[in-house]
């Protein structure tokens, strides 16, 4: 048996050891503290004030996904705490551990009891160090109801020595009782200046060129979440030297993402206001070939015809009737191929 892997126990992975240079871009370039938070100006300049007192709430974070929820709570901590306290006062919770009533009960509760150890001389010098824990429960939506009951018994039992923090993307799943109990904020979407002006400053940084409305592209595809859009950044960066590619493109962003090249869908268009369906059935057979995903054929369908002013109230919304069906069967795990011919179709049929 290979030393060190006697165990069973998983082996924590720590990224913050790791070199910068082989960080991903998302955990290389997130916040480090409140004040590099882009557009959640509201949330920061209230955490900023915990930071002269040693007063803070249990805290509920909810927004779509990718807006700095979770950077905003390490960031917090870090500036709490310090890095070195930081890993004896914090506890995170993600939704790849089991979440269930059993580790409400026994990890949460174990640390949540614990008192609360004495800063070094150092750390107080440099950070506020507050008399308590803070318990991080990431993706808290996915928590089952028993386990979020529980949670509140312990949140008011030990509110003396822990804070808790909950993040979610979806505030309506979360029971009331343990709603009630935090103070809530919410993250937006990040505005469009906020947005180019990171990926402008990431694309400087690690020398990155790109051509005029690439980034504006990365980040109508990303639809306002900035952990894939620095994803999707640096995957088209990585790109760059390979053939005659010297920039990232807006072409390339899209070959990227999987979605369907204008021309395609044009092409795809045009087919079906023709109104031939053997023409689409063999359409559809070659265009199958390439791999293009059903579900981004679907969004960009949407966009095209809700968004064009060359149709009417009623055709659109036979459209988006027959657009949410397909939507919902291909979500269901149905055949792509079928799912799209019988949509391109239906779609033929309809009188514009």
């Amino acid at each position: 048996m290979f030393e060190g892997f006697g165990s069973n126990k998983r082996r924590k992975v720590n990224i913050e050891d790791e070199p910068e240079h082989t960080k991903p871009w998302v955990e290389k370039y997130r916040p480090k503290k409140l004040d590099d938070v882009a557009a959640q100006d509201h949330t920061v300049s209230v955490l900023k004030k915990t930071l002269t007192s040693a007063n803070l709430p249990h805290m509920l974070f909810y927004g779509p996904p990718g807006t700095g929820k979770t950077s905003t709570i390490f960031a917090l901590t870090k500036e709490l705490y310090g890095p070195e306290l930081s890993k004896s006062r914090v506890l995170e919770l993600n939704a790849s551990d089991e979440r269930g009533i059993s580790i409400v009960r026994e990890k949460v509760k174990n640390f949540a009891r614990l008192t609360v150890s004495k800063p070094s001389k150092e750390a107080l010098e440099k950070y506020p160090c507050p008399p308590y824990k803070i318990i991080i429960l990431d993706e808290a939506d996915s928590m089952t109801a028993d386990a979020q009951s529980a949670l509140r018994r312990t949140m008011e039992n030990h509110s003396n020595v822990t804070r808790f923090c909950l993040i979610c993307n979806y505030v309506t799943r979360i029971i009331d009782p343990l709603a009630s109990r935090c103070s809530k904020f919410r993250f937006k979407s990040l505005d469009e200046s906020n947005a180019i002006g990171r990926l402008q400053e990431i694309s400087n940084l690690e020398n990155v060129s790109y051509e005029k409305g690439a980034l504006e592209r990365i980040l109508e595809i990303s639809n306002g979440d900035m952990r894939r859009a620095i994803t999707l950044l640096q995957s088209s960066a990585k790109r760059l030297g390979f053939g005659e590619l010297d920039k990232v493109t807006s072409q390339e962003v899209e070959e990227l993402a999987g979605l369907v090249p204008t021309p395609v869908l044009n092409e795809m268009i045009q087919r079906v206001s023709q109104g031939n369906v053997n023409g689409i059935i063999e359409y559809m057979n070659g265009f199958v070939k390439n791999g293009w995903s059903g579900v981004s054929v679907v969004n960009q369908l949407h966009d095209y015809y809700v968004t064009s002013n060359d149709y009417g109230t009623d055709f659109k919304n036979n459209i988006s009737l027959l657009l949410f069906d397909t939507d919902a069967k291909l979500a269901n795990g149905t055949n792509e191929h079928v799912q799209i011919l019988n949509l391109l179709v239906q779609i033929s049929q309809i009188p514009t």
